[in-house]
């Protein structure tokens, strides 16, 4: 990273490489959901990835599937994580709202 100083007290730098990542519309958006006990103590879970977005839309997204699946979950890194096998409601869910599922 570089630094930049100024005498200016008024001075404000624009990195344009920090640009705000576009949230794609649900028709554009190819999910793909996988069931995964890797280091989760056996237990399953239900993997949402590919969300191209805003971290913010990716959370809203979240907060729905939990919702709708009344389990717990998380989100990061344009992946979700559902608790428990949860893949066909996830599926049914997400193709009702025109999101291209695989």
């Amino acid at each position: 990273k570089l630094n930049f100083y100024s005498t200016d007290p008024d001075f404000e730098f624009y990195d344009d490489d920090e640009d705000e990542v576009e949230t794609l519309p649900p028709e554009q958006q190819r999910l793909s959901i996988h069931i995964d006990r890797k280091h989760r103590k056996g237990k399953e879970v239900t993997l949402v990835e590919g969300f191209i977005g805003h971290p913010e839309d990716l959370k809203q997204l979240e907060k729905m599937l939990k919702s709708h699946c009344g389990v717990g979950g998380s989100s990061k890194n344009g992946q979700i994580i559902i608790q428990g096998n949860q893949s066909t409601k996830i599926k049914t869910f997400l193709s009702s709202k025109n999101y291209i599922v695989k």
